[in-house]
C-alpha cells in the first residue's frame, strides 16, 4: 500500500515532466503516452517486491526508452522507426547522468508541452482538453464529463489533435517573442477554461467538474513556476484564487444561490485571499498590464470588502473600462453593465446591453440574468420578468434557476 502510494505521488508530480521528455522526443504524443502507460504498470509489477528506486522518475524513463526501442523493431520502415531511435538514444543520454535527486535527471520540460497542447495548428475546442489529459493525466471521460461533451466525440477530438502533431511535426518548444505573446494567451486561456469548465458545478463535492478547478489552480501554479518573469501568469493566479476564496460562500445551507455582492464575506478564504494579493503585487511590479491582472485587479476589487465592508463600484468601473479596451469580450462588456448597475447607474447599465449585437448574446445566460436585474432596477417589470425567464431556460444550476425565477416573481408582483 506504501508502494501504491509513492507511486501515486509520483504519477501526480512527475507524470507530466516525464510525458513531455519523451513526446518532445518522439514528436508523438500517443507513442510516448503508450510508453510511459507501460512504466507506470511496470512499477506497480515491480516496486512492491524490489522497492521504490533511489531515483523512480529515472527508472521509469529507461523502462519507456525500452518500450520505445521494442516500438521501433515492429515499424517497417526506416522513415518509421528513426524518431524512435533517436527518441531512445536521447534517453540513454539522460539515463547515464542518473544520481538520486530527480530533478537532477529529468528537466522540467511542461511549458513545451502547454504551448504544444495550445498551437495553432490544433483545433482551439481540443486545446483545453488535450492539454488536461497530458498535462494533468485527466482521462477523457472525466474531461467529457466536465465539459458535457460526449466521450466518444472528444475521443476523437483527442486523437486528431493528437495526429496532427505527429504529421505536422510540431516542434516541443516555447516559441521566440513576437509568437511567445499570442501563443502564451493561448496557453493561459486553456487554464482558465478548464477553471471555468469546473467552476459552475464547484458546490458539488463529487462532481467531475468540482475537481476540475483544483486541477485547473494546480496548472496555473506549475505554469507560474515555469514563467515566473510573465505577469500575466502571475495574473491569472491570482485571478484563480480570488474566485476559488469564495466557493463555500455561493451557496447557503439550503443550497440556494448568493450572488457575489450578498455573500457572507466571513466565508470567504482569507490565505487564498492573501495569497492572491501577493502574486498580484508581484505582477503589477513588471509594469506591464495585461488582461488576466485587470480581472484579477476586480476581483481584489470585491475581495476588499471582506476587510472594508464595503466594495469600491467606481474602481471596479473604470477597471473594467481598462480591461475593455484590452479584451473587449461578451463576457467583459456584460459584466461590465454589472458593474454600472451596482454602482447607481441602471440606465447606463442598460445601454451597455443593448449596445451588444443580437446574436452574440441569445443563448448568453449572464447576459439574461444581469439584463433581468437592470430592467427590475428600472422599474420595467414586465420586460425584467421576460428577461429572467430567458436567463432561467439557459441555465443548468437548478440553484441559479430558482433565484432567476425569484426576480419573475418580484417583478410580476411589482407589475401589478
Amino acid at each position: 500500500m506504501e508502494t501504491e502510494s509513492a507511486i501515486q505521488e509520483i504519477a501526480r508530480d512527475g507524470y507530466s515532466r516525464l510525458l513531455a521528455i519523451v513526446a518532445s522526443r518522439t514528436y508523438d504524443l500517443a507513442v510516448a503516452e503508450d510508453a510511459l502507460g507501460d512504466a507506470f504498470h511496470a512499477a506497480l509489477r515491480q516496486w512492491p517486491n524490489d522497492g521504490v528506486p533511489q531515483s523512480p522518475e529515472a527508472w521509469l524513463l529507461a523502462v519507456a526508452k525500452r518500450r520505445l526501442v521494442d516500438e521501433q523493431r515492429r515499424k517497417s520502415t526506416r522513415d518509421d522507426a528513426e524518431p524512435l531511435l533517436r527518441a531512445a538514444a536521447e534517453l540513454d543520454a539522460i539515463e547515464a547522468t542518473g544520481r538520486p535527486d530527480p530533478s537532477s535527471v529529468v528537466p522540467d520540460e511542461r511549458l513545451k508541452l502547454l504551448f504544444v497542447c495550445t498551437h495553432p495548428a490544433i483545433d482551439v475546442a481540443a486545446r483545453t482538453p488535450l492539454m488536461l489529459q497530458v498535462v494533468l493525466g485527466l482521462d477523457a471521460l472525466r474531461i467529457a464529463s466536465a465539459f458535457l461533451v460526449a466521450p466518444s466525440a472528444l475521443s476523437q477530438r483527442l486523437v486528431r489533435a493528437k495526429a496532427k502533431i505527429r504529421s505536422a511535426r510540431i516542434p516541443f518548444t516555447v516559441p521566440e517573442s513576437p509568437e511567445l505573446a499570442d501563443r502564451l494567451e493561448s496557453v493561459l486561456e486553456a487554464i482558465y477554461a478548464a477553471y471555468g469548465a469546473g467552476w459552475d458545478d464547484a458546490v458539488i463535492a463529487d462532481s467531475p467538474r468540482r475537481e476540475l478547478t483544483a486541477e485547473a489552480i494546480w496548472l496555473a501554479r506549475v505554469l507560474m513556476h515555469l514563467m515566473p518573469d510573465e505577469p500575466e501568469c502571475l495574473g491569472l493566479l491570482a485571478l484563480l484564487l480570488h474566485c476559488e476564496a469564495r466557493q463555500s460562500a455561493r451557496r447557503d445551507k439550503q443550497g440556494n444561490y448568493i450572488p457575489l455582492a450578498e455573500q457572507n464575506t466571513s466565508l470567504w478564504s482569507r490565505p487564498l485571499m492573501t495569497e492572491a494579493k501577493t502574486f498580484l503585487a508581484r505582477a503589477s511590479r513588471h509594469q506591464r498590464p495585461g488582461r488576466f491582472q485587470l480581472e484579477a485587479a476586480i476581483q481584489s476589487a470585491h475581495a476588499s470588502r471582506a476587510f472594508t465592508g464595503g466594495t469600491p463600484w467606481s474602481g471596479i468601473v473604470e477597471l473594467y473600462r481598462k480591461l475593455l479596451r484590452i479584451a473587449p469580450t461578451i463576457g467583459g462588456h456584460v459584466a461590465y453593465a454589472g458593474a454600472l448597475l451596482q454602482s447607481g447607474n441602471p440606465q447606463a447599465a442598460l445601454c451597455e446591453l443593448e449596445s451588444l449585437a443580437g446574436n452574440e448574446v441569445t443563448n448568453y445566460q449572464p447576459y439574461w440574468a444581469a439584463k433581468a436585474q437592470t430592467l427590475l432596477a428600472l422599474g420595467h417589470n414586465s420586460e425584467a420578468c421576460v428577461a429572467a425567464q430567458h436567463a432561467a431556460g439557459l441555465t443548468q444550476d437548478e440553484a441559479v434557476r430558482r433565484f432567476l425565477m425569484k426576480l419573475v416573481s418580484s417583478g410580476a408582483s411589482l407589475a401589478l
